[in-house]
């Protein structure tokens, strides 16, 4: 009996016993050097400072992280809204945020710091920026600081690759960010230089949910262990950024002999090279592109699936229902017709949940798209019904078949092969929409681009191959609308409609 308890044991208790509980965090890991960002001689595989103090607080906390891609601006909603556990993307500790959300102790401390063009000398304070064009990113401690120089006129952007691309092509003078991102954009490159002295203080916390001390105070315990055992000291300086003031905020003011060979890998990753090394870069692309155009044609194709079969039902409730269903249909289009495509996705996703709701994100991505079009295409088919002579309807009584009956087998198909032209075409400007479900963290074709883009500052090459990926998905489609138009036009001239 002994060796079956030990058998049981063995095969179920302890297997259970060694699972992990799973953390889940999340971070805008597109454009993010060096916090959480993809390698980019190896796409598939993501790295960072902050990704290497989650990796530690994980095998602190014995829980596996898994790891949850979303744009800035949905970081804290998602978290509001119970995707994940925790955030961990450079999200400073101001009076705003902290009213959000529950932060952590402090594990970062940083200033901000000026990059100019090479050839630029005196602009090394903000004093001697004014009546300059200045970018940095926006609701930062940067933007605060410029906003309080009302001389200075401010860019802010999304993505800081947009600015640093800005200023190569001189449509900045300079621009203001946190000393981690102008090292790694503006120091490993001779044509921009950082210069002054690092400009206010700013502090990063790992984000957390309000109310949810639990984690919140394993995480507080094992960043302070961290600190307390140099494993904070030891990540930070393999990406270069140990400063004396981390040395202060910590307490540990131990020297190590730490290489740091993060930095130099980036350094060496980023180091521009033409002829074959670009050409075969294009190619190791071709992964993340098929599988960005696969996201992008399976939520158009469903989607579109969904707005043929709801425009349908609308366009026959607005022209053949009784008058309070045709009213609500009218008001249904003109509403969904009257709002940007945008707050539709966002609202499916993030505000649905208030009501109890809750979609993934592919999920939700096909419903919004899907529920837009619907509108859109309801009016096609509104058009394509009054397009069907009245006598077909009279006829059709007349042979005895009832109004479902005329509606499916006479009114319906005629009225379908006169939009079905129009209808290949939305499909067509419904598979260029998708590009906007990349907010609710959805990576198809245009999230692939501003990953690639952003990672080597290469809009050209990049922006042209997954161009041609769209080109390719709907070039099918458009070859059909052709087809139909030829077809159908043959078919209604035939009949005498046109």
């Amino acid at each position: 009996m002994r060796w079956l308890l030990l058998l049981w044991l063995s095969v179920f208790a302890i297997p259970h016993a060694q699972a992990q509980e799973v953390l889940n965090w999340a971070s805008d890991g597109e454009a993010n050097v060096p916090y959480v960002f993809h390698d980019p001689l190896q796409q598939s595989r993501l790295e960072g400072f902050e990704y290497e103090i989650v990796q530690e607080l994980g095998k602190r906390l014995h829980m596996t992280p898994h790891f949850i891609q979303n744009d800035w601006d949905g970081l804290v909603p998602g978290l509001q809204r119970g995707m994940y556990q925790m955030v961990i993307d450079g999200i400073e500790m101001t009076p705003e945020h902290r009213e959000a959300v529950l932060f952590s102790r402090p594990y970062y401390v940083t200033g901000e710091r000026i990059i100019l063009r090479r050839d630029e000398t005196g602009l090394d304070t903000v004093e001697a920026l004014r009546g300059r064009t200045v970018g940095t990113i926006k609701d930062t401690l940067a933007e605060r600081i410029l906003s309080r120089e009302p001389k200075i006129a401010i860019r802010s952007y999304e993505e800081e690759t947009n600015a640093f691309s800005d200023l190569h092509n001189g449509r900045l003078d300079a621009i203001l960010l946190d000393e981690p991102i102008a090292m790694y954009y503006g120091a490993i490159t001779d044509e921009l230089k950082l210069v002054g002295e690092p400009i206010g203080r700013t502090q990063y916390g790992i984000a957390f949910k309000p109310g949810n001390y639990a984690l919140h105070d394993k995480v507080d315990r094992a960043l302070t262990a961290m600190m307390a055992d140099g494993t904070l000291q030891t990540i930070l300086a393999r990406w270069n950024l140990w400063t004396p003031e981390m040395a202060k905020m910590t307490g540990d003011f131990s020297k190590r002999d730490i290489v740091p060979i993060e930095w130099n890998h980036y350094r060496q990753a980023m180091d521009r090279h033409g002829g074959w090394s670009v050409f075969w870069r294009y190619i190791g692309f071709l992964p993340l592109v098929l599988h960005g155009a696969w996201m992008t044609l399976a939520v158009s194709a469903l989607a579109m699936v969904l707005a043929v079969g709801l425009g349908l039902l609308l366009a026959l409730a607005r022209h053949y229902g009784p008058k309070a269903l045709g009213l609500l249909a009218g008001v249904y289009i003109e509403i969904v017709r009257g709002t940007p495509l945008l707050i539709q996705v966002l609202f499916i996703f993030y505000g649905l949940p208030a009501l109890g709701i809750r979609l993934s994100p592919f999920v939700a991505g096909v419903l919004a798209l899907g529920l837009n079009y619907a509108a859109y295409e309801a009016e096609n088919y509104r058009a394509g019904l009054l397009s069907v002579p009245r006598g077909q309807m009279e006829a059709a009584i007349a042979l005895n078949m009832t109004h479902a009956q005329a509606l499916r087998l006479i009114i319906v198909p005629q009225a379908f092969r006169t939009v079905v032209p129009v209808m290949t075409n939305d499909f067509i400007s419904l598979l260029k929409d998708s590009s906007l479900v990349s907010v609710i963290t959805l990576t198809e074709l245009s999230q692939t681009y501003v990953r690639l883009s952003s990672t080597y500052y290469d809009y050209i090459g990049t922006g042209l191959i997954i161009g041609a990926a769209y080109l390719l998905l709907g070039l099918p489609f458009v070859r059909l609308a052709r087809y139909a138009e030829r077809r159908l036009g043959r078919g209604m001239t035939r009949t005498g409609h046109h």
